[in-house]
Parts: C-alpha cells; structure tokens; sequence
C-alpha cells in the first residue's frame, strides 16, 4: 500500500527546489517551516490513509452513465467531500475568494500525494484548480464574485473543454459556436470530447470553460473565444437553480483511470431549456479566448508533470517492497536460509536492483524538475519588475520538460515495476499493471509531448535571445563544479559525468539556437523531442547531485548513493541523444519518403 514520502518531498522542495532559502529571506510572508511540514505531513496522511484505499475500487468499477447520470466508484463522494472540507482545493487560491494564498511548491507537492493515491480521483480536483486559476486571473469582476468561492471551497467543480471530434491538437479548425444575447450572455451550441470529470452527482455544480467561435471572428485561432458555461444557471441568491442546455451524451471507455469520467459534452441541443442554446458567459475578450485557456493549460501542465512523479513514486514503492518479499534462485553472495529454502529475494539480485534504482532515480529527478518549476512559478508572484520577468521566464522555460519528462517517466517507471514483478506484474490483482495504465494517458493529454517538444524549442529556447535558457545551464554548471569540489570520494565520477552531459546539453541548445536563426525550423524539430529527454536527464543528475551536496540533513548517504548511481548509470544517454538532436534531421527528412 502506497505511503507518501513526506520525507523526501519536503526535502526536495526546501533544499532542492528553493523553498528553504524563499522562507529564509521573507519571500513567502508569514509561511514557516513548521506549517509547511505539518501540510505536507496532513496531506500525506490523508493521501495515504484515506485516497489510496479506494484507488483500486475506482479502477475496477469505474465511472458509469447510468439513466444520463454519470455514477462515479463506490466510496467516492464521501472521499471528496472530506477532501474539499479539509480545504485542499483552497490551498493556493486568492485569498479574496477565500483561499489560502499558499505558494503553489505545495499544492503540487499535495498534488504529487492525491495522484500517487489514486490518479483517476485527483484528476477532477485538478482540472477545478486550472478552472479557477484562469477565471481569477481573465474573469470579470461579477463572475468572480459569483463563481470562485464556491469553486475555492469545492462545492463546485470545474472542468476545461477543448477538444473536438475532428479537432485535436488543432483548436484552430473547432466548431462549437457562441452567438451573443441582448443581455451581454451568450448562447453556446456544439460538441466537445474528452471532457475529464465532465459531469457527476458528487457536488451540486459543474463551471465548465468552453472554447468556442463567435458567427464573426477571424478564422484560425485567432477567432477563438472563452465562455464559462454552469451545468446549473444561479438564481438571484447566487445558488445553482433551472438546469443549463448541456449534458453528458456518454463516457468513453479507457485504458485506465477508469474512476475518472472522461465525457463527451453536448451543448445546446434543446434538451433542456425553453429554447436551444447553453447559456455562456465571456471570460476575457472575444476572440482572445485561447490566451486564457492558455492560463488554465500551463498551469495544468505542470500537475500532469506531477501525476507522472506521483506515479513514478507508487510504482516504486510497490515494486520495491515485492522485490524484498518475492524469493528466486540465489543471488551472487546470498548466504541466506531458513524459511525462504536458501533462495535470496530477488532484491538481491544485481539486475532487479538495477530496475529498482533506476526507478527511484528517476522519480526523484522528475520530482526536483516539477518542483523547481514551481519555485519559479512562486517567485515570479513574489517579485517585480525584471526579477519577475526572470522568474516567469523560468518557469516557462521548465514548464515543457516538467511535463514531458515526468510524464515519460511515470511510464517507464510503471513498466519497470511490472517487470520487477514479473509475470505477477502482468496479473491485474498486484495492482502494477493499474499503474502503467493510469501513466499512459499523461504524455498525451495537456499537449502531447510531442507538442510540449516543440514549444520547447521554438518558444521557450529564444527566450531572452537565449539567454535564459544559457543562464540555466551556467546555474547548473556551477552545481556540477561544487561536486568537483566537495572532493568528496562517494560522489565517484559524477563531477566529470556532470560536465560531459552539461556539455552535450549545451552544444545541443546552440545548434538548435542557430538553426532558428536561420529559419531551419524543420531541422530544429526533428531534434526537439530527443533534447527535451536530454534537458531532463541532465537537470535529473545535478538535482540529484545538488540534493546529495546537503549535509546535516538526514538521508544524505542514501542520497550520495542514488546520485552516484543516476550518474554512473543513467545520464551518459545525453551524448547519443545530442547526436540525434545535432546529425539526426537529414535522415528523418530523407527517410519520411517511405510513408508516401
């Protein structure tokens, strides 16, 4: 059973990503370092002791329509209203809406706990938390006032619709339609997919943001506008009351997170309603709509990056402690005996503890990318000026490998437990199979990794004329140098296996650099997605490298231990994924002839 590592997240967050010295220096108002801990201990408990139980009830019911209801798992609207009463939902919402203006490192740190529980469950809480980040930050003032406390506090749940049938990644070709009201609202008409937590019984309202087109506005995704659309109007005390013309047509059969009601969403067909149409209302300007969806999808990047880690962390957890229970043949050395007839656990064996620290390796290095990510998202709203400019920049500059590194690791490092557990892995009742197939889904929803690629590398590299991304990589020069010079013999080799893969990153981000500055964006491309793994793998080996410099901190050994091994084992990969970036276009471009 899943146990959250308050331990390890704490100190990641303080001594990894930045919160420690942002408490140090004031940055934070009145946060200590006793509250932080006891969130993350309560969140911890919780996650363990009240989510994860019913993880496995949510994947084997599932959600289902029944009579044009959706019925979510047995168990689980008790499960989310103690989640909304201990006020998880609030933690870094405005304080003018009744949230607790919290840094978001530790909503993503709970994120990080509520996902490794169940990740179907925690996916409805996220998609509420990006709905109301987008309507606090675009919204007019009376949509506020009349929607964000109650989606602070819970009682209602938000969702984002984008996708359409014949539209996916492509917003720019979508359909559904607005058509404006005397009465400054809109009526909305049309159909979305994929709508995750698009409808359920759990709370008495549903505040769902909807991407649609106005009968005049450009074409392309410059014509897109943003509408919040209730599943209830409110009636003239701000309570949900006659029933808006949307529904759920049905839910979509999935790999996994099959707790999760994944919807297909019809607006507007005269179901309910005197006349046809969803009532809408505008959040924003008209036809500027995917600037503030765009609020809501980078902040839901970065809590996909973490349901990658989270899954990271419970495929870890289950394999490791089968490994230590499950006997096989007789390890090289094993001098055991007794009740276990002479074999060793299979533990012990050096390749199985090879997929074990692998796994923990990278759960640990997608962990301290997410949550540095965080941190810059935090200063950027606790600075002004150029230092916020920096920050925000950072933090955009992160938000891509965030999301695509953790992501993939999430799936490598279920499939690395299901092969831990052997043939038992691939027998649903262990429960590893569960999790491979819930950390499918995660590379490809939010922007496929793919996309997050490529706005990588066209986007986020130019920032500042490459600048930010070169002051990045000296901050992680320097950490490289101070292993060099800890002269510290259980760092082993990984001072100069720090320097080769910075300098494969390095040379990789100014070839890809100048290829944009020579409008080679096709060249540029067809490396994006192997640099964004070698961005990740190398940030992994100086996080964890940077985690292992602590002293005075407990668990420095096992530390030392893991960065020594990240090191020695792992990110040697950059060199060949630098090639791949450097020498790779001309072959790809010559060889897409073999799909004509």
């Amino acid at each position: 059973m899943y146990r959250a590592p308050v331990e390890d997240i704490a100190f990641t967050l303080k001594h990894v990503a930045g919160l420690a010295k942002a408490l140090d220096d004031g940055r934070l108002g009145d946060l200590s370092d006793d509250l932080v801990d006891a969130i993350l201990s309560e969140a911890g408990r919780f996650a363990s002791e009240e989510v994860a139980p019913l993880g496995a009830v949510g994947d084997t019911q599932g959600a289902r329509l029944v009579d044009g209801k959706v019925v979510v798992p047995d168990g689980w609207d008790a499960l989310y209203r103690h989640w909304a009463e201990g006020g998880w939902n609030s933690l870094a919402a405005h304080p003018d809406f009744g949230g607790q203006g919290l840094p978001h490192m530790l909503n993503v740190a709970a994120l990080e706990m509520w996902n490794s529980g169940s990740m179907a469950f925690a996916l409805g809480p996220t998609l509420t938390m990006g709905a109301v980040e987008a309507l606090t930050v675009h919204g007019a003032d009376a949509l506020k006032a009349a929607y964000l406390p109650k989606m602070i506090s819970g009682e209602w749940t938000g969702t984002m619709n984008l996708t359409e049938p014949h539209a996916g990644s492509d917003l720019g070709v979508m359909k559904t339609r607005a058509e404006r009201r005397d009465d400054g609202s809109y009526r909305i008409f049309g159909q979305k997919i994929y709508i995750t937590w698009g409808d359920h019984e759990i709370t008495d309202n549903i505040i769902h943001l909807v991407l649609a087109r106005l009968p005049d506005a450009p074409a392309g995704t410059r014509g897109i506008s943003l509408f919040l659309v209730p599943k209830f109007l409110l009636d003239a005390d701000g309570a949900p009351g006659a029933r808006n013309d949307l529904h759920c047509h049905s839910l979509e059969h999935k790999l996994g997170i099959h707790g999760s009601p994944t919807c297909t969403m019809i607006y507007g067909d005269g179901r309910f309603g005197e006349e046809a149409g969803a009532f809408g209302y505008l959040i924003g300007e008209e036809n500027r709509g995917l600037a503030c969806m765009f609020t809501m999808m980078n902040n839901a990047r970065l809590a996909v990056g973490m349901q990658g880690v989270a899954i990271c962390e419970a495929a870890t957890q289950k394999a490791i402690a089968y490994a230590r229970e499950r006997t096989q043949g007789k390890a090289p050395g094993w001098s055991g005996s007794g009740d276990k007839g002479g074999m060793s656990p299979i533990i012990e064996h050096p390749d199985v503890a090879r997929m074990l620290l692998t796994m923990k390796a990278l759960t640990q290095g997608a962990r301290a990318i997410c949550y540095t990510c965080a941190h810059a998202t935090d200063m950027g709203h606790h600075s002004e000026g150029d230092e916020a400019r920096q920050w925000a920049e950072r933090a955009a500059l992160l938000t891509p490998i965030a999301k695509s590194f953790a992501t993939d690791a999430g799936v490598d490092v279920a499939s690395l437990g299901i092969q831990v557990h052997g043939g038992m892995g691939f027998i649903e009742e262990t429960g590893a199979a569960r999790l491979w197939r819930d950390a499918r889904i995660a590379p490809i929803y939010e922007g496929t990794n793919g996309i997050q690629a490529a706005d990588l590398v066209t986007r986020k590299l130019p920032l500042s004329d490459g600048n930010q991304v070169r002051g990045l990589i000296a901050d992680l020069k320097d950490i490289a140098e101070q292993v060099r010079s800890a002269n510290d013999v259980g760092f082993g080799t990984t001072a100069e296996r720090l320097t080769a893969s910075l300098a494969d990153l390095e040379e990789a981000t100014e070839w890809l650099l100048a290829r944009l500055a020579d409008g080679n964006v096709a060249a540029a491309l067809s490396g994006a997605t192997p640099y964004q793994r070698l961005f990740g793998l190398a940030l992994t080996g100086v996080y964890l490298a940077k985690g292992a410099l602590v002293t005075g901190e407990a668990g420095r050994d096992q530390r030392l231990l893991l960065c020594r091994f990240a090191a020695e084992n792992l990110i040697a990969e950059t060199a060949a994924l630098k090639d791949r970036v450097v020498n790779g276009a001309e072959s790809l471009a010559a060889a897409r002839v073999l799909f004509a």
